[in-house]
């Protein structure tokens, strides 16, 4: 038991997260074996790794040098997708019926009509374009606030970031499992006609289909709406970027400048694009202010029970 506790002591709060996250997996991969086609293959997976984080939080307490630190830091950016992908093996079996009838009730309700066909009229060639590049943005967002960080040196704002983050992500992740839908561009428009009816300049096209990849719904799917990701409600992209952006301004950051406008304009893309319902938006908006609210008592509980300090907002800038 001694042992065991010795382990845990090396993990950080975001190497927590990732453990139980992926433990939970495990059990509705075990409890859903039925449904889910490649279950097993997926309970290695996370088996492994479950093993991995434990053994690179093994190696920089014992090495101790940059590159296990950093070796420590950037290992969550690939696990994020790596899990953004199993969800889409499980989702769909484990969640059989979609939930965009809700999603479009609410906003006819709140506005009268389809945020996304009002939308419409304001659109032009020239917004697409930014809009899109913005859109792609997003994933590189938190990348470049932790570049931030650890150019700095500012380690403990870089941990506490990186939980703040990755919480963020999973706690989005269950939302689709609660509330699975395939958005607005499917349900209300003719997905085909896209890039006919909202093109853009140079690159607007190339990215679209590069996030249709990513989704799992490469050009020349029959049936796009079947078979693209169930992620939907909350919307991912608002959560995460209003982390980000919560992040550059508490923590006093000079990036802020660039998080704020960069990250207000890819909020309003998701809409003007057709990837999200503005009731996602809401939803992305509640979940980060619950993450915001209950990720620093889980991450001051971890510290002290590892025997750290608890985290304070450092206002030095950067």
């Amino acid at each position: 038991m001694n042992k065991i506790k010795s382990y845990l002591k090396k993990l950080k709060a975001f190497d927590l997260v990732v453990v139980v996250f992926f433990v939970m997996l495990i059990l509705l991969n075990i409890i859903f074996h039925n449904r889910v086609e490649y279950w097993d293959s997926l309970i290695l997976l996370n088996l492994c790794i479950i093993f991995f984080v434990f053994f690179i939080a093994f190696l920089e307490e014992r090495f101790s040098n940059n590159f296990f630190r950093a070796l420590h830091f950037w290992y969550i950016a690939p696990i994020i997708l790596i899990t953004f992908k199993e969800l889409y093996l499980m989702i769909k079996p484990i969640r059989v019926y979609d939930f965009d009838y809700l999603f479009i009730q609410i906003d006819r309700w709140m506005f009268g009509t389809d945020p996304t066909v009002w939308l419409y009229q304001i659109a032009n060639p020239v917004l697409t374009e930014i809009l899109q590049i913005v859109y792609t943005l997003f994933y590189l967002l938190p990348i470049l606030l932790g570049l931030f960080l650890l150019k700095n040196k500012r380690y403990e704002a870089m941990d506490f970031s990186v939980f703040m983050i990755i919480y963020g992500f999973y706690l989005s992740y269950l939302g689709y499992f609660a509330l699975p839908g395939i958005g607005p561009r499917f349900t209300l428009h003719d997905f085909s006609m896209l890039n006919a009816e909202l093109p853009g300049l140079w690159l607007t096209h190339f990215l679209r289909e590069s996030v249709n990849i990513g989704e799992s719904i490469p050009a020349g799917t029959l049936d796009p709406a079947s078979v693209v990701q169930r992620d939907v409600f909350p919307s991912g992209h608002t959560m995460i970027t209003l982390i980000v952006m919560y992040l550059s301004v508490k923590l006093q950051s000079r990036s802020k400048y660039f998080f704020l406008p960069v990250g207000s304009l890819l909020i309003f893309a998701t809409v003007y694009l057709r990837y999200h319902y503005v009731v996602d938006l809401i939803g992305g908006a509640l979940f980060m202010a619950f993450s915001v609210w209950s990720g620093k008592i889980i991450y001051n509980w971890w510290r002290r029970k590892i025997g750290l300090e608890e985290f304070v907002y450092d206002r030095t800038k950067f």
